[in-house]
């Protein structure tokens, strides 16, 4: 089977990597273009899956936007059998999806119609969920609707980050997509539509909303802080400046503590108090600064016990 693969971050090189590693022909990439990082802007780093592509010889296309009659013509001329989508960070216009004979797979890192859209993974760990997992589906032009050929389920661990979940979902997701397209080329293959009265969403991350609201429970602002580790990270301002945290941990606190309020600073992190219980943070990032343990945060006098975080709860309507 001719595979087309369209990804861009870590996330999406286990599939690839599955997809080789199994013998399928992939017979192009399609990828983000290079990014432009460091302070001047003026170094160009490759997406992660254009790493992988290269360092295999796969041919790798960089569109700006995967549109128009020049790049459809060069994805008609390898003549693929699917496409196969991973987090590629751009919704494909209906020629090219239906381009290939098997049409376009997307991995998804939830159990569609639940969590649709740019954060589902941040969004299960955030939300509580004890379970999540990864979901096959055929794409078409609305946003993670299309019909579901294969899901594949899997527990979220306690006190689990963003990151952590994001590995052990990309590994399950590569494995998904190689039994989904066996099925696939042997005509077994049944695709399921999704019920779209039980749909919910994952907004894009923003900074506004990565900020902690310390009136929430520990629990509550625990999952908050995980899901935002390792990026972008969640944060809260303290003496008039922004902190990112995390390894964010439920404790017991005393009643006597505010929202917000530092209550100690050991080896073991800082602990803070919450609406209900407290959290310990492991590692603080203050702006402009690299990542380290509060008590390195402390000695530097950044922070001290009995200082207090804004409690960063919306104000009442």
């Amino acid at each position: 089977m001719r595979v087309l693969f369209w990804g861009t971050p870590g996330f999406a090189t286990a599939a690839l990597r599955a997809l080789l590693g199994e013998g399928f022909d992939v017979v192009g990439v399609v990828t983000q273009p290079d990014k432009a990082v460091g302070r001047s802007r003026s170094k160009l780093e490759p997406s992660p899956v254009k790493l992988v592509a290269v360092a295999e010889g796969i041919p790798v296309f960089q569109p700006e936007k995967p549109r128009g009659e020049e790049f459809l013509a060069q994805l008609s001329a390898l003549a693929p059998d699917v496409n196969v989508v991973v987090a590629y960070g751009h919704l494909l216009p209906k020629a090219v999806i239906d381009l290939p004979r098997f049409g376009t797979l997307n991995i998804h890192a939830s159990l569609l119609p639940a969590l649709r859209g740019a954060a589902p993974i941040q969004a299960a760990i955030r939300e509580g969920l004890g379970e999540t997992g990864v979901t096959i589906m055929q794409m078409v032009p609305k946003l993670d609707a299309g019909p579901i050929l294969r899901q594949a389920r899997t527990s979220v661990l306690a006190d689990e980050t963003s990151g952590e979940l994001m590995l052990r979902l990309s590994e399950l997701g590569a494995g998904t997509l190689v039994e989904t397209l066996a099925l696939l080329e042997l005509g077994l293959a049944t695709p399921e539509p999704q019920d779209e009265s039980r749909a919910t969403y994952a907004a894009k991350l923003t900074h506004e909303t990565a900020q902690v609201d310390w009136t929430r429970s520990a629990h509550e602002v625990g999952g908050h802080v995980r899901a935002y580790d390792p990026k972008p990270g969640a944060w809260g301002r303290i003496n008039g400046a922004e902190v990112k945290l995390f390894g964010a941990r439920v404790a017991p606190r005393g009643s006597s503590q505010e929202p917000g309020d530092v209550i100690a600073i050991d080896g073991e992190g800082m602990l803070v108090a919450c609406g209900g219980g407290a959290v310990r943070i492991v590692a603080v990032q203050p702006a402009g600064k690299r990542r380290l343990s509060p008590r390195d945060w402390a000695n530097g006098r950044g922070i001290a016990v009995g200082d207090r975080f804004d409690t960063g709860a919306a104000a009442p309507a």
